[in-house]
Order: structure tokens, then C-alpha cells, then sequence
């Protein structure tokens, strides 16, 4: 977390609420990923913030970006607007993939030029892709286990692994090329078995592509779900690290290629909100602290991502348990019920650590209310 004293001054400075990013953080992670999973390249899921400073540092880190919408695709290609087409072009086939398994026909026209690799799940999506941007390369995602994850999205996307090699079939006969299989064992996945799982479904189906005669089939995209240490109860990324290794070497050959998405694990710790308590009540006897942020904007993962943020007070003293609100006009806008906090006056400051991810990229501005003031250091 960054010093107490730096971000309480930055908040007099800039005003409050304040999101402070940490870009030393950001490196850090990217370079724990790269040690702890060395043969796999980190495509950067850019709609857990897509601020394009946290991109740029991700970038020159190292790291590749998956996208899912073209507003996303355009942040990362900023990036590289200076390189000469025929190095964008490489670049982009390298460093981009296009994850949402479901596109719109005019994104997928968009895409085309750029002959992306973009994942699909369904036989609608392989129309699509054949008449829309035919020069795409593919890589079918498959339903896995999603057991225990915070956000669960087998339900939403995932071809049933008995179909796997009927899609691959329909897209090569439809003049496509699929490169590969991709699967997601669900966000903040704690449950490592999950990936056991889906590594060993994913080792079959390759198998049996092979089998048919499709050795260009030979990426693999392990998607997301990499947690971020929120609080002690998630297990050491080294212990996730060490059973994802060893699966890789029993099931695949040296050549394989693999990739994955981490979002969350990328960012969630680089970054701290500062708030202030603009209001104050005592209500059946709790005391309810309201502050300038709330779940309409970077505690929007208290609604959208399952999470708790804890607010901490940087004012000393007995603790009591109290509610704090953010500041808008809807009951919804609930941060927390029981947080540990000492007598609080009106314009003392608060802050919440790990915080982003999937938070102030959900920012609206609900009832008038600004999204929070971003700060980068270390940049």
C-alpha cells in the first residue's frame, strides 16, 4: 500500500475521492506472473481497468492484452499508432486477443483487417466470423469447472467439451483456421482444482484434434481467475504457480503455446481510494458515516464483483462497529453494515487498499456524482 502520509496529502492536494494507481505495484505483479509461470505470456484482461497508463506500464512490462469490446482494442492500439503498419500488424497478432466469445457483425468487420485471433463457442459464431472478418484466426472455448469462484461464467459462455471437436470441425470446414482452445475457471478462482480440471478436458480435445489432422490447432488460453490476496484466506500465487507447471509438463508437448488473461491479479493490488466523510448520523443506535464514493462508482465491485472493500479509518482510537454509505440518494448505495472505525468527524479521511479491479472501470455518474480523481505514481 502506499505511505499513509503521501496519500493522505496527495487528498488535500487533489481533493477527494481520490483513486490512487501505484505503476511499481503494476510491475511487480507482471514480473511475479512471468517468474512463476514462465512459459506462459500474460495477455493483460483489460476490462479489469482499462486506464491507458496501466496499459502503457503493462505494455513496456512485457505484457499482451486481451480485449472484449473495440473502445478496449482502440486503448491498447494507442499504445502502438506510431509503429509502422507492417510492425502494428505483427504486433497486434502477437500481443492482442480478442476474448468475448460472442461479437456483434460490426465488430467483427472492424476486426477483420487486422486478422485478429478471436474466440468463439457456438456454430452462429462461426457463421459470423466466416462472413464478417474471415481472416481471423480462432480458438474455441470450452465450459469448465467454475467450482468456487467468486464470479461464475461457465454459464454464460463455453462450448460442452463432448461438441469441442464438431466446432473445430465446422470452422476448418467453413474455410477457417482454428488455432487453438481457451477456457475460464471463473474470477478470484481460489479452488485450484478447477484449473486441473480444465487443463486435463483441454488435453483430450487437443489430442483429438491432432488425431483428426489438425496440428495447427497448438495454442492454449488458460483464461483468467488468478486471485488477488485480498485477505489471507487466498493461497500463495507460488502454490497455483507450482500445480499449473507441473500439469503443463504432463500434459503438453515443449511447443505448446500457452497464454493467459489475468485481470484482477494484474491490478486489484495497485490501487488505493481515498474518500472523506461528508456525513454523519446515528441511526438504532449505530453510528453511519457517509462518504463521497459509493457502489455507483469505485465501490462498484461491492455490486458487480461480489467483494468487500474494507474501510479504514487513518485517524486513531477506539474502534466501534459502524455503517458507511456513499453519498448518493439510493438505499442501494450501501458500502458496509459492520466496519471496525473510531469516532469519525465530518472531513476526516478514509481510505480502501486493493482496490483495482473491476471498481472505478464500472464508475458512472449516478445522481450527478463524479467518479473518482485518478492519480498515478511511480509511473
Amino acid at each position: 500500500m502506499v505511505n499513509q502520509r503521501l496519500l493522505q496529502s496527495m487528498a488535500r492536494r487533489h481533493g477527494t475521492p481520490l483513486f490512487v494507481v501505484d505503476h511499481k505495484v503494476l510491475r511487480a505483479n507482471y514480473a511475479r506472473f512471468k517468474k512463476y509461470l514462465p512459459r506462459v505470456q500474460a495477455y493483460y484482461a483489460v476490462k479489469a481497468n482499462p486506464d491507458p497508463a496501466i496499459v502503457k506500464t503493462l505494455y513496456e512490462a512485457g505484457a499482451s492484452f486481451d480485449v472484449a469490446s473495440m473502445p478496449e482494442f482502440d486503448i491498447v492500439h494507442e499504445n502502438i499508432k506510431d509503429l509502422p503498419a507492417k510492425q502494428r500488424q505483427d504486433w497486434i497478432w502477437d500481443k492482442i486477443i480478442y476474448a468475448n466469445p460472442i461479437k456483434a457483425n460490426e465488430t467483427l468487420e472492424q476486426l477483420d483487417q487486422y486478422k485478429p485471433l478471436v474466440t468463439y463457442d457456438n456454430i452462429e459464431e462461426v457463421r459470423k466470423v466466416r462472413k464478417y472478418a474471415p481472416h481471423a484466426g480462432l480458438a474455441l472455448r470450452i465450459k469448465v469447472p467454475n467450482t468456487g469462484a467468486m464470479v461464475e461464467l461457465s454459464s454464460k459462455f463455453g462450448a460442452a467439451p463432448g461438441e469441442a471437436v464438431d466446432l473445430i470441425a465446422a470452422a476448418f470446414d467453413a474455410g477457417l483456421v482454428v488455432e487453438g482452445l481457451s477456457f475460464h475457471v471463473g474470477s478470484q478462482t481460489t479452488n485450484f482444482e478447477n484449473y486441473v480440471q480444465a487443463l486435463q478436458l483441454a488435453a483430450s480435445i487437443f489430442h483429438e484434434a491432432w488425431d483428426r489432422g489438425w496440428p495447427q490447432v497448438k495454442i492454449l488460453d488458460i483464461g483468467g481467475g488468478f486471485p488477488a490476496p485480498y485477505d489471507a484466506h487466498v493461497k500463495p500465487f507460488r502454490d497455483l504457480a507450482r500445480k499449473l507447471n507441473s500439469e503443463f509438463d504432463r500434459l503438453f508437448p515443449k511447443e505448446m503455446e500457452i497464454l493467459a488473461e489475468p485481470g484482477r491479479f494484474m491490478v486489484a493490488t495497485a490501487a488505493t481510494l481515498v474518500a472523506k466523510v461528508i456525513g454523519k448520523a446515528v441511526r438504532d443506535g449505530k453510528t453511519c458515516y457517509y462518504i463521497d464514493d459509493g457502489v455507483y462508482h469505485t465501490y462498484s465491485g461491492i455490486i458487480f464483483d461480489h467483494l468487500k472493500y474494507h474501510v479504514k479509518a487513518f485517524k486513531k482510537g477506539l474502534t466501534k462497529i459502524s455503517a458507511v454509505f456513499g453519498p448518493t440518494c439510493d438505499a442501494l448505495d450501501t458500502i458496509s453494515l459492520a466496519e471496525d472505525l473510531p469516532d469519525l468527524e465530518l472531513g476526516d479521511l478514509v481510505y480502501s487498499e486493493n482496490i483495482g479491479a473491476y471498481s472505478q472501470a464500472s464508475s458512472t455518474w449516478f445522481n450527478g456524482f463524479p467518479p473518482a480523481k485518478v492519480i498515478h505514481i511511480n509511473q
